[in-house]
């Protein structure tokens, strides 16, 4: 019987500087696992800046991290990671590959003395502020708390803006596609001085302008062509709303067609990545380009929000629990209830080792957005994360109405609206 270990991970250890030994193979495994995107690197105002800085890049799928240690060549990095890499690859490989570990969407006071510790030896530290893969190839908002972060440190800042990784590999359905050409550009956008210049709102505007990105219209604009024959199996993960019924959780897929189960409208998803309508009603709504899919995704967003203005959104429902304290092993928690409304998340479950189920509450405002899933590990199917200091709970769908997409929707205009409170009160 696999031996069950509860014992937290040591977040206050310092992580190792990557291990000279190992970046030759690094550099190497990035070669291959790039080279059939054919990787084009542009670097600007970077000559002659030397460790230490802070890297910041776009985050779209795994080959993110194919791409940034070749567009750091020939220094290495600290990386901040997640946990479950850490469970995934084991835990002494990932600190020798310079992993620090955290856990997303938290106020994690270690990890930010670790940063201070990787700048303080000179050395180069790097964060993908989004904290998850893109959903339909546009970036998320960044947390305001970079600016600060970023003015604290006072080292030059730097981002990557990576090409092509999303349409290579989308979140939704991670078969790697022929077609997809890989390009990053990674840029000094401020100096030590030109950062002390700035304010944070300068410094967090500067960087969503660097790290701005939409792979469906840089797909479409530039001609490329993506004819993988199930190209748009999966993407009823994202797109769980039809736009002619405006019915939820209905939507199916295969090869490459989006259709609805309810009134039978039906999209093919050409070869540029656009939504063409082939069958079925009108559309709810004839002033949104549903062609363009990050146009699809925006409506069910506004419909959210609507949703959550007019008092009507909430989900009570049956969820599988695993969770994971460590980088040691998961633990499977069984089955509880998730609940997600105005007054944040409440999750009911009993943990190992104990007899009487508990509550955890999260609320609203300290959740600006939350972690998502379309299908973890390739066959664990979609989930979404909720994480306290020590421990990580991974929810997946056990009964209706669950769906990771609405729920981060949900969870960000909650937490705009709670800022919102919070700010017109003070």
């Amino acid at each position: 019987m696999k031996r069950i270990i509860t014992t937290p991970f040591d977040r206050e250890r310092i992580p190792p500087r990557q291990n000279l030994i190992f970046l030759p193979l690094i550099w190497l495994i990035c070669l291959v696992g790039t080279a059939s995107g054919r990787l084009k690197i542009k670097k600007e105002r970077m000559k002659g800046l030397k460790p230490p800085f802070i890297v910041l890049g776009t985050h779209m799928a795994f080959s993110d991290f194919l791409v940034t240690p070749l567009a750091l060549f020939p220094y290495r990095a600290n990386y901040i990671s997640e946990l479950e890499g850490f469970e995934n690859y084991g835990e002494w490989l990932y600190r020798q590959l310079g992993c620090l570990g955290t856990r997303k969407f938290v106020n994690d006071i270690s990890l930010i003395r670790n940063i201070k510790n990787v700048i303080k030896r000179k050395d180069i530290i790097v964060l993908y502020p989004e904290a998850r893969y893109a959903n339909v190839g546009t970036s998320s908002k960044i947390p305001a708390a970079t600016g600060k972060l970023l003015k604290m440190l006072k080292v030059p800042v730097v981002a990557i803006n990576m090409r092509g990784n999303y349409l290579q590999s989308p979140i939704w359905n991670l078969a790697k596609r022929k077609g997809a050409r890989l390009s990053a550009t990674i840029t000094q956008i401020f100096t030590a001085e030109e950062l002390e210049r700035a304010s944070v709102d300068d410094v967090n505007n500067k960087l969503a302008k660097y790290l701005a990105f939409d792979e469906y219209a840089w797909q479409y604009e530039s001609k490329m062509r993506i004819d993988y024959a199930k190209r748009a199996e999966g993407l009823e993960v994202v797109l769980y709303q039809c736009p002619c019924c405006k019915s939820e959780f209905k939507m199916q897929s295969r090869g490459a067609e989006l259709y609805c189960g309810t009134c039978g409208a039906r999209w093919t998803m050409n070869v540029y990545g656009r939504m063409e309508q082939v069958s079925g009603g009108s559309l709810i709504d004839e002033n949104v380009d549903f062609a363009h899919i990050p146009n699809w995704y925006e409506w069910q967003r506004a419909n959210v929000k609507k949703e959550i203005d007019n008092g009507n959104y909430r989900l009570i429902t049956e969820v599988r629990i695993e969770s994971l304290p460590n980088a040691i092993n998961f633990i499977d928690l069984g089955k509880g209830m998730l609940r997600h409304d105005e007054n944040g998340f409440v999750l009911t479950f009993t943990y190992y080792g104990e007899n009487e189920p508990k509550s955890l509450a999260f609320e609203p405002d300290i959740m600006p957005s939350v972690h998502t899933e379309c299908n973890y590990r390739g066959y664990k199917g979609e989930c979404i994360t909720l994480s306290t200091m020590d421990n990580t709970y991974f929810i997946y769908p056990a009964g209706e109405g669950f769906n990771n997409v609405k729920i981060q929707f949900a969870t960000e205009y909650l937490f705009e609206k709670s800022r919102n409170l919070i700010d017109n009160t003070c």
